[in-house]
């Protein structure tokens, strides 16, 4: 039985007329990527108000691990709702907020005492740790990384690098951020070996400690142990071990932010769990509340502890009806026969993308990730890598016409993402990749 079930051309006329009625009503800032209006989901599909079943790889751009409306969240929510929806945890505690915090305490990476704050979404809890981070230090400057995406927020944009989408308009940004090389071994300079282009990444990062900044002033260097809108790039492992020695040798923080690659995204329940890395500070969001807006700065406790009272903190940070979401969310994330399954998740998602990749090898240049969490490059046929983002929208505009939602992602926007619900069947993968050959082969012939 398939999962697609589609009633009327895509988009059907009661989408059309929401999506209308959004055009006059709501900023056009706030990014619209598909012409649908979605009325409810389920697992790893959802239903537009045109009775349209897609199947979803978006997945909330990465919030839906668990998929949508798991039984278990919906039920905590509700018993939850009926009891406290909101008190604000600056004004009186409440058990699922401590409940939360202590859970993270135990899971998040790290034999020391740990303490953890809560707060709405990724982008208030990045900035939550540089303020965490500064505080402890005394310092200033941070270090991020070329293809990262750290948020929306003044700072956090200031630490994000795709300028043109997230950026354009929006200065000025704040100083003391320096930004780096991050590896990405497929576009290494031709003719140089993985090793020596990593060689070269290791010494260009020493380089700029010298050229840019003194260890002395930096605070933290913020990574992304994989890239999420940079095009899904894992952390090599012999790079991300290197920043954790000069982290430690400068007294630098080494922030882990996570915020897409946790939360089960990679098949363990933090991306930081496939490296022998402790970082200092771990940022998580997205799936931890299974769509409920919740996200969490985790780490050392002398250091968690250096802002002053009333320094961190919001009227809705760590919300009670979030909190419950998000513990009966981690009863299932951070079990074995969850993880489990999102490791044969991303083995299937990957032998399928590979068996593209060897049909298409002209325009998929790389199929790439950790775990579940993969991407596929889109590049030109012109034998020079050259980034592709006009088929990669084709390619999602035929993929929504088929019933499968796809998204974009990288630094070129040449990349198609794939985040579906890390407990999504078997048969739903084979239906959706399917689906995905198909709108290849008519994306691919309508922009040759």
């Amino acid at each position: 039985m398939p999962s697609i079930i589609l009633n009327t051309a895509i988009p059907g006329p009661n989408s059309q007329a929401i999506v209308a009625r959004r055009d006059a009503a709501v900023s056009r800032g706030a990014a619209r990527l598909t012409g649908i209006a979605v009325a409810s989901g389920d697992g790893a599909t959802v239903t537009d108000v045109d009775g349209n079943t897609y199947i979803d790889f978006a997945g909330g751009i990465g919030t839906l691990a668990l998929g949508h409306t798991p039984a278990e969240v919906v039920s905590a929510i509700r018993e939850q709702a009926d009891k406290l929806i909101h008190m604000c945890s600056i004004v009186a505690t409440y058990e699922p907020y401590v409940d939360v915090c202590e859970r993270l305490n135990a899971l998040v990476p790290g034999d020391f005492a740990k303490k953890t704050t809560l707060l709405n979404s990724g982008a208030e809890a990045v900035e939550a740790a540089v303020k965490i981070a500064r505080a402890h230090t005394g310092r200033q400057a941070l270090i991020v990384f070329e293809g990262a995406y750290h948020g929306r927020t003044n700072m956090t944009m200031g630490m994000t690098s795709k300028y043109a989408l997230f950026k354009h308009g929006f200065g000025p940004f704040p100083a003391e951020i320096y930004r780096l090389p991050f590896p990405n071994p497929y576009r290494r300079p031709a003719g140089m070996s993985e090793d020596v282009y990593i060689d070269l990444c290791i010494e260009q990062f020493d380089h700029a400690l010298i050229a840019q900044v003194a260890p002395p002033a930096v605070a933290a260097v913020v990574v992304e142990t994989v890239q999420g809108e940079g095009g899904f790039l894992p952390l090599p492992p012999r790079f991300a071990a290197h920043l954790r020695a000069r982290c430690t040798e400068h007294g630098m923080l080494y922030v882990a932010d996570e915020v897409q690659a946790g939360m089960g995204r990679t098949g363990k329940l933090f991306a930081v769990e496939h490296y022998d890395l402790v970082p200092d500070l771990l940022v998580c969001g997205k799936s931890i509340a299974a769509g409920m807006p919740l996200a969490a700065v985790t780490g050392r406790a002398e250091i968690m502890d250096a802002p002053h009272p009333g320094g961190l903190g919001g009227t809705y940070s760590g919300n009670p009806v979030a909190c419950a979401a998000a513990l009966a969310a981690l009863d299932t994330l951070a079990s074995d026969a969850f993880q489990r399954r999102a490791m044969q998740v991303g083995q299937r998602l990957r032998a399928h993308l590979e068996g593209l990749q060897s049909t298409f090898p002209d325009i998929i240049g790389e199929v790439r990730g950790l775990g579940p969490m993969l991407a596929m490059e889109l590049v030109k046929r012109d034998g020079h890598r050259t980034p592709d983002p006009e088929l990669t929208n084709a390619i999602n505009a035929e993929n929504l016409k088929r019933g499968l939602i796809t998204l974009r992602a990288g630094l070129y926007s040449n990349c198609l993402r794939f985040l579906p619900a890390l407990n999504i069947t078997d048969a739903q993968i084979d239906e959706g990749m399917a689906v995905l050959a198909e709108g290849i082969v008519a994306a691919r012939a309508s922009v040759a």
